[in-house]
């Protein structure tokens, strides 16, 4: 399937397309003024412990302080590295935690209490794991991961993991030995989906290329104030240069030189090979136009979205989950109302999936059919 990355860039938006033959499947928009900062790493300052949730309150240098649960905290001999492992290497799953309500699972398989790991003004080093949503701040965590393209860094641990995707039994081996004949430290490590066939020379480059981040972050992290910005994520173009353009898409059009050129550079420095695959857009139209997605993200961002049929669905986010609600709308049937019914259901399941992934909806989805009486049904 052929797969092309399309990104229109301004001073205030960031707009990132996926197309599998032509069609929309993917869309993420980065805008200036929002508070988009998940894996920013930051030195925080604990504000308040709260025993009575497990949790904490982390000064990081924004208008809302970050939220810590004792779970996240790194201790050296409790580091939830299967939790993390899932998170960073299939983020199409989702970690217990996040599958059930956070308060009820804060304390969930922990030997610490909070107050054992964190006091009012402690200095700590954290990376935000959830971006703020509306009045939330932050959700962070003490476990630091630095990801690259074959292999994801994770400090403090000793933990060796390799990708589910990579299923050869021999190459699992082989991936297992290369990396620990070169670490260092006993730092742990996720062997990622695009190491697979990587020979060692290209996995100890990067592997020197993230001790080193690590090493910079620790003398930065020594010498600078609290709270303050340590390490900022990405920006999305070149998160999808890392995470789409290297694994899955075979060109990236870009109507930004000012993108373009730090597009080339970062490849140049982790991926040139790549190169070749990236085309500057000098065209007059603007380019989701001439490619014609303004209509497919319209679409996307609407509340309701209608189906082939005459139904459709409202899609509701709120703070807590995302509701969905499927409708009959302007569809009555050919027969009886059952038909009918399980015939909008059955459109709106394959639309709800096609939605879900356009929109980047995560976290807790609730939806409501609508009632049908056969219990076959």
């Amino acid at each position: 399937m052929y797969k092309k990355i399309i990104i229109n860039e301004t001073d205030h938006e960031t707009r990132v397309a996926l197309l599998e033959e032509g069609t929309i499947v993917e869309l993420f928009v980065q805008r200036g003024d929002e508070l988009d900062i998940a894996g920013n790493i930051y030195k925080g300052r604990v504000q308040r412990v709260l025993p009575g949730i497990h949790a904490a309150f982390i000064n990081i240098g924004l208008e809302q302080a970050g939220f810590i649960y004792v779970n996240d905290v790194a201790t050296q001999n409790d580091v939830e590295f299967q939790e993390m492992f899932i998170k960073i290497e299939e983020p199409d799953f989702e970690t217990l935690d996040e599958k059930e309500d956070d308060l009820a699972n804060a304390f969930k398989n922990s030997s610490w209490r909070i107050e054992e790991l964190l006091t009012e003004n402690q200095e700590i080093m954290v990376q935000v794991d959830k971006s703020p949503i509306g009045s939330k701040g932050a959700r962070v965590t003490s476990h630091i991961s630095l990801p690259g393209r074959f292999l994801v860094l994770m400090p403090q641990s000793d933990h060796i993991g390799i990708s589910r995707r990579i299923e050869d039994p021999l190459e699992r081996d082989r991936l297992k030995e290369i990396t620990l004949s070169l670490r260092k430290e006993n730092y742990g490590y996720i062997i990622r989906t695009a190491a697979e066939g990587i020979v060692k020379e290209k996995i100890a480059y990067e592997m020197a290329f993230l001790t080193n981040m690590w090493e910079n972050l620790q003398r930065k992290y020594k010498k600078a104030p609290a709270p303050c910005l340590l390490h900022k994520e990405l920006t999305a173009s070149l998160r999808a240069v890392r995470d789409l353009l290297i694994y899955e898409a075979e060109k990236l059009v870009i109507d930004s030189r000012q993108g373009y050129e730090s597009i080339i550079t970062f490849i140049e420095r982790f991926t040139p090979g790549l190169k070749e695959n990236v085309e500057l857009y000098e065209g007059q139209e603007p380019v989701f136009d001439a490619y014609n997605l303004e209509g497919d993200i319209s679409r996307a961002l609407k509340k309701k979205v209608w189906l082939r049929s005459g139904g459709y669905i409202v899609i509701e986010h709120t703070e807590a989950l995302v509701a969905i609600d499927i409708n009959t709308g302007r569809y009555v049937g050919k027969h009886n109302l059952e038909e009918t019914i399980l015939k909008t259901n059955l459109e709106a399941v394959k639309e709800i999936a096609y939605q879900i992934r356009l929109r980047d909806i995560g976290g807790i989805i609730i939806i409501d059919f609508i009632d049908m009486e056969k219990k076959s049904n």
